[in-house]
């Protein structure tokens, strides 16, 4: 594919759980930093959390709002990038994306959804 897919998205309650999955695009070697974007209904798109590549495998970066709460996970032979998000709260609602660290705009998939409500 020429852009990343994400996938595992869906109605959660506050406290929940869930994992989310991307699948990066054939043209992106390992070497790549990847990370997990997202936005909130009216909001700008921003950064979640990243990760490092094959290189520098054990580097990951959080933004504060989800920081001891998300885990970003790679499994380089499958080119996937995982997100485990846990404790999650209403203001975590919004279209989760993957994407290159800076975003490359031709790789912007069509992200998935995550609605945390009760």
């Amino acid at each position: 594919q020429a852009h990343f897919v994400e996938s595992g998205g869906g109605l959660v309650q506050p406290g929940g759980s869930l994992t989310l999955s991307c699948a990066a695009p054939g043209s992106i070697g390992s070497t790549y930093v990847v990370g997990w974007y997202r936005q909130a209904p009216g909001k700008a798109r921003e950064p979640v959390a990243h990760i490092g590549g094959d290189t520098n495998p054990n580097w990951n970066s959080y933004q504060p709002p989800v920081k001891g709460r998300f885990t970003i996970s790679r499994d380089f032979a499958k080119k996937l990038v995982y997100l485990q998000m846990n404790r999650l709260n209403a203001e975590d609602t919004a279209v989760y994306y993957c994407n290159l660290l800076p975003p490359q705009d031709n790789f912007w998939g069509q992200g998935t959804q995550v609605t945390v409500s009760s």
